[in-house]
């Protein structure tokens, strides 16, 4: 089968390395992709946005699947575009894409659906806002009603701060703040039949220990050893098959992969956010273990087949993700330096990979130079976590980027036990 997968960052890395391993894949391409991307796809510039762009480059191709990955472009539309030509999508199309779109979108899906989440308010004025702070009190959770790729959230303590990122809004969503772990759980679909991945954690704050500002993630890991084996049973039930049952009772089925960040408080599991695509840096774990051809699974998905795809198998093992950013990042990445050691992480002992997020090609054609704030991830799985943690870091010391950071504690706390 001939695939076209849009995007270009690591969670599309992931997703085309998965892909080049699947014998049902006999030509793979990747629009625009990164300069990791061409290793194992043939890359294309396009505007990822651009729906009908996107649908002549597929029809040009003679691609028989796409596979959106972003939500920007789901956001925008691209998966109906390429529908109209007749080609199977992996991915919502832009009315569905909602759940991610528009917080508040969402809210009123689950609110529908009775899927457990927290109490919230959609504020557009500032006497709302500071009406709905009062009300929560600290600390306080303001999040874009929109799109913001990972960093329009804010938690804090600080009640300015909170106001000044509302401010910079045009409507956000405040809630009250959910204690406890958070989880990511996966979930494929063809809008009716819903089959849950493993659950995975990732990290949001640039900082050891949580400090500093939430960025777009700076590492995951999977399996969760400290979960209730029953997680997913519960998150199926309650969360993931009731909001797909409620997108297609509105006439709006939700086809592709749905996202549940969620909060394993003291009164339950709640609803922290939906996303309408992969998650990134938690699919580079995810995948990591899924022994299962992704190609199948997801055309399955797109075709409307799933419920009679086979059960998923997994490896038993564990996989670590390290997400190496750029100078500066998040505040003010900074870009155009040279990454060396490329080759020596891999060469390590075999089971540690890169997977580039921000990166492209030197004029010379082999250079590879940082293009964005996170620019690699690197991958790792081992027999346990312990094993996996080692086994990422050992490969991030081999690698070199001026001004570059990483956390270091990604996954410490769960390989330990904790």
């Amino acid at each position: 089968m001939k695939v076209l997968v849009i995007g270009g960052g690591a969670r599309e890395h992931a997703l085309c390395r998965a892909l080049s391993l699947d014998p049902e894949v006999t030509s793979l391409h990747c629009a625009p992709g990164n300069a990791g991307i061409a290793a194992v796809a043939r890359l294309h510039p396009v505007d990822q946005l651009d729906g009908p762009a996107v649908a002549d480059l597929a029809v040009e191709l003679g691609a028989e699947f796409v596979i959106v990955g972003p939500e920007a472009p789901l956001v925008a539309g691209v998966a109906d575009a390429v529908r109209e030509r007749g080609i199977p999508v992996f991915g919502p199309g832009r009315e569905a894409a909602q759940l991610e779109g528009s917080k508040a979108f969402a809210k009123d899906v689950m609110a529908a659906a009775g899927v457990p989440t927290a109490r919230s308010y959609v504020c557009t004025t500032p006497e709302e806002v500071a009406e709905a702070l009062d009300a929560f009190g600290a600390p306080y959770v303001v999040k874009d009603d929109g799109l913001a790729a990972g960093k329009g959230v804010v938690v804090t303590d600080d009640l300015q701060a909170a106001i000044d990122h509302a401010a910079g809004c045009d409507r956000v969503v405040i809630e009250e703040y959910l204690d406890g772990p958070e989880v990511s759980l996966f979930a494929v679909t063809d809008g009716t039949t819903v089959v849950p991945l493993q659950p995975a954690q990732d990290f949001k704050r640039v900082g050891d220990d949580d400090a500093g500002p939430n960025t777009g993630g700076m590492g995951a890991y999977s399996p969760l050893p400290w979960a209730d084996p029953k997680l997913v049973d519960e998150v199926f039930d309650t969360v993931l098959q009731p909001t797909v049952d409620e997108l297609r009772r509105r006439g709006t089925p939700f086809s592709g992969l749905l996202y549940a960040g969620l909060a394993i408080t003291s009164r339950g599991v709640r609803v922290i956010e939906f996303n309408a695509r992969f998650g990134d840096p938690e699919t580079q774990v995810v995948l990591a273990r899924l022994k299962t051809p992704l190609n199948g699974l997801l055309y399955a998905a797109a075709t409307g087949h799933l419920a009679d795809f086979p059960a998923l198998r997994w490896s038993e093992g564990a996989a670590v993700t390290v997400v190496i950013a750029s100078e500066g990042y998040p505040a003010a990445p900074v870009s155009g330096d040279p990454i060396t050691g490329l080759a020596e992480a891999e060469a390590a002992d075999g089971t540690a990979y890169v997977l580039h997020a921000g990166t492209r090609l030197a004029d010379d054609g082999e250079t590879v130079l940082s293009a964005g704030g996170r620019v690699l991830s690197v991958t790792a799985t081992g027999d346990n976590l312990a094993e996996a943690r080692t086994r990422a870091y050992g490969a991030v010391d081999r690698i070199t980027l001026r001004g570059s950071h990483h956390r270091s504690d990604i996954a410490a706390k769960a390989a330990n036990a904790e």
